[in-house]
């Protein structure tokens, strides 16, 4: 936690992004009237304000926080994930944006349905909208928590609630029209957050005599070598080392006495405090018996580095195109020809954004590399300013990310509660009005607010690239198969996403509960794009050739509403 005048900064700012997110939504409740305006705009949104949107709800938790944890702790290798979430908008606009905004739908089970006249293919296809929301939610809510507690000490369910209730409120008034003005605001909120903090931190760090780079040497104890256990935590040793232990370590009990630990694994109990020496590099924890799902994904890339790579490389690529909360705002552009500029802007705007993060990581080794041995890497960018900075600066700087990052909570949640309530009242509520859909925004939230109570903390980045792998195994076969291949029948695209999404989701269920924990089919289970998107692909494919009796009557025009510009099919049909 920082110091008090950080806590009255921060508070303050957290609440000033709520009520401006409140107020940003009251003005798209004013001119939301229509069914049409709530799920997707009445099609109106033109390609700056709906890029602007989608960068704002798609830089996420895992965007603000995780990226930068992740950076700190692997190194430069992680930079795949925002070259990854970067470059997956580039496959979206040459495959997918324009013919989805043409196929008519409103959400994903929509097109699932249009191009296929299938109502089973449909409810499964609503089946994993819900299931990938979900997913992604809930490090949204996660992440909301930790910024709580790192700034205030408030419990950490309390910024999830913060989160949900606002959310919830804002979707449930508006609808698209409302969370599209308050997307668009909270993106350049977002890049504000960063990068003014990115310039001052740059600058201390260039006066301050610090290493000049970050990742040639391990991370070692600048400042701060004073550490609390908070939980029990399982140290392995590669040399002896000497340090100030007030506590329990491996079963013995010391008073502030010196140590000189030798090499192999510790045991250090709760509550322990270690002060370790300055330039001492900071120890590993033994991945093998450290619990939780971040250091379950950081065994797997240390086992099989190449293929974690790809896993990766692979899911964040092909994922974005199924992201149902991403996915569902090209639906609100006027045309096709707006879809694809609004692709474009998209890809430069979250591309700026982009370079922000790894900056934060690189500091993060320098200035807090404790987090790497205790966890909650996350807050890393949080902690930077009051590290590096300090005073007043840094408390204003710190409040000033504070906000940021609940602005990408907020965000993102919105986008992702509107593509499940979607889901959820055109298929599962009993009717379709506004008051249905209100009732399926409460829902969706409902049932990640309460996973996030009784889940333990999710590290938000590695969480959100378990989504994209599922994302990238369900709805990258059903919408690159479905608008490019006119020999696509219903049996196949349900055995392709069942085979594809299902076995990834059985993975992602197996990686999050830590099984098997190491060896050859740990790293499948934890990066499974490889081998899933594959599966899903092949398996639509060869079931659809299988069943070539079972090819919809009006695939041909159907195909052609989606390739053909809209100015050609109002020509034909006059």
């Amino acid at each position: 936690m920082n110091s008090g005048y950080a806590v009255s900064y921060s508070v303050p700012a957290v609440a000033l992004v709520v009520v401006a997110t409140v107020l940003v939504g009251a003005f798209g409740l004013r001119v939301s009237r229509t069914t049409s305006d709530f799920y997707v705009a009445s099609r109106t949104v033109g390609p700056r304000l709906n890029a602007a949107a989608i960068s704002g709800e798609y830089l996420s938790a895992a965007s603000f926080l995780g990226i930068a944890g992740l950076v700190l702790v692997q190194g430069p290798d992680m930079l795949w994930y925002p070259v990854g979430y970067t470059a997956g908008y580039l496959v979206l606009l040459l495959f997918v944006a324009a013919p989805l905004r043409r196929s008519g739908a409103y959400t994903l089970p929509d097109f699932a349905e249009a191009r296929l006249a299938s109502q089973p293919v449909r409810r499964l296809a609503g089946a994993f909208v819900v299931g990938i929301g979900w997913l992604y939610l809930l490090p949204q809510l996660q992440g909301a928590g930790l910024t709580l507690t790192v700034l205030t000490g408030a419990p950490e369910p309390l910024g999830g609630v913060i989160v949900a209730a606002v959310v919830v409120a804002t979707v449930a008034a508006g609808g698209m029209r409302s969370i599209t003005f308050v997307q668009a605001f909270q993106y350049w909120l977002k890049l504000t957050a960063l990068l003014v903090p990115a310039l001052f931190l740059t600058l201390a760090w260039q006066g301050d005599g610090a290493p000049r780079h970050a990742f040639e040497e391990p991370a070692a104890f600048r400042s701060h070598p004073s550490i609390r256990v908070e939980d029990t935590l399982d140290l392995r040793l590669e040399r002896p080392l000497t340090v100030t232990v007030t506590g329990t370590v491996d079963g013995r009990t010391h008073h502030a006495d010196r140590v000189t630990l030798p090499a192999g694994p510790h045991h250090i109990e709760h509550g322990t405090r270690l002060t370790f020496a300055p330039g001492t590099p900071v120890p590993t924890a033994d991945r093998a018996v450290t619990d939780g799902m971040s250091t379950s994904l950081a065994a797997g890339r240390e086992e099989r580095p190449l293929y974690a790579t790809y896993g990766l490389i692979l899911a964040t690529f092909l994922g974005t195109m199924g992201l149902p909360h991403v996915v569902v705002r090209f639906y609100t552009s006027p045309h096709g020809v707006a879809a694809r500029r609004t692709t474009v802007a998209v890809l430069a705007l979250i591309g700026a954004f982009y370079l922000l993060p790894p900056v934060y990581g690189a500091l993060g080794r320098l200035y807090a590399p404790e987090l790497a041995l205790t966890g909650g890497t996350d807050a890393a960018v949080l902690l930077l300013p009051g590290r590096m900075i300090g005073g007043l600066g840094g408390d204003l700087l710190g409040a000033l990310i504070a906000g940021g990052a609940f602005a990408a909570f907020l965000s993102t949640a919105s986008g992702l509660t509107m593509a499940v309530a979607g889901v959820l009242t055109q298929d599962v509520l009993p009717a379709r009005g506004v008051r249905h859909f209100r009732l399926g925004t409460v829902l969706a939230m409902a049932v990640p607010l309460a996973a996030s109570v009784l889940v333990g903390g999710l590290p938000v980045a590695d969480a959100v690239g378990l989504a994209f792998a599922v994302s990238a195994s369900s709805f990258c076969p059903l919408l690159v198969l479905g608008i490019w291949w006119r020999r696509l029948t219903p049996p196949g695209a349900a055995a392709g996403m069942l085979a594809g999404g299902g076995s990834a989701f059985a993975a992602v269920s197996a990686t999050m509960a830590d099984f098997p924990g190491t060896g050859p089919l740990h790293a499948l289970l934890a990066w499974p794009a490889l081998w899933s998107v594959p599966l899903g692909f092949l398996t639509m494919v060869l079931v659809s050739l299988a069943t070539a009796n079972r090819v919809p009557p009006g695939t041909a025009a159907i195909l052609a509403r989606f390739h053909l510009p809209e100015e050609l099919r109002a020509e034909a049909k006059a």
